[in-house]
């Protein structure tokens, strides 16, 4: 059974003063109509959201901890909070997709590099077959490399040996 896997699109993502993500406002969009076909499907959503500690800003009760106002769970869809990068790490993730019936996860969120690659990397791990719409995901620029390359490098590393990439529009919850 397939899961949609909605990571770190938090308020935070969107409160750095000068910078933004990457289509930040089109990645939502995207996810968004995900998560509405994922509904009508009948295919569960699991949130995945961001608390890095008292002093972060994607902790708890911060204006960054709760998700992007677009994106926000239902009573239905589960919600596992994370405090490292890995969405399994440390967490029952793992235990409530396999309760669920799931080995098959459409990932989609922030950032590509981090919290994104490290699902997909410990979902592999797990023996999880994994889809990401390429267009389902972003970044920021850094001071090495450009949010759009850093993109495109990581469909282009997960395609293949990770997980299928394809664009959201082409994700089917079948």
């Amino acid at each position: 059974m397939k899961a949609l896997i909605v990571i770190d699109v938090q308020k935070g993502m969107f409160a750095f003063p000068g910078l933004a993500p990457h289509d930040g406002e089109g990645v939502v969009a995207r996810i968004a109509e995900l998560i509405s076909r994922a509904r009508k499907s009948g295919t569960p959503i699991f949130f995945i959201q961001h608390d890095g500690g008292p002093d972060d800003p994607f902790h708890r009760g911060k204006p960054g901890f709760p998700f992007h106002e677009k994106l926000t769970p239902r009573a239905a869809d589960d919600v596992t909070v994370k405090h490292r990068s890995s969405a399994f790490h440390g967490t029952d993730f793992d235990a409530k997709l396999k309760r669920a019936g799931v080995d098959h996860l459409i990932v989609a969120g922030m950032q590509s590099e981090y919290c994104v690659d490290s699902a997909i990397r410990g979902a592999v791990e797990r023996g999880y077959e994994v889809t990401l719409p390429g267009d389902a995901h972003s970044t920021f620029d850094t001071r090495i490399a450009g949010a759009s390359d850093i993109i495109a490098i990581q469909n282009d590393t997960m395609n293949g040996s990770f997980a299928t990439v394809m664009p959201a529009a082409d994700i089917s919850f079948d």
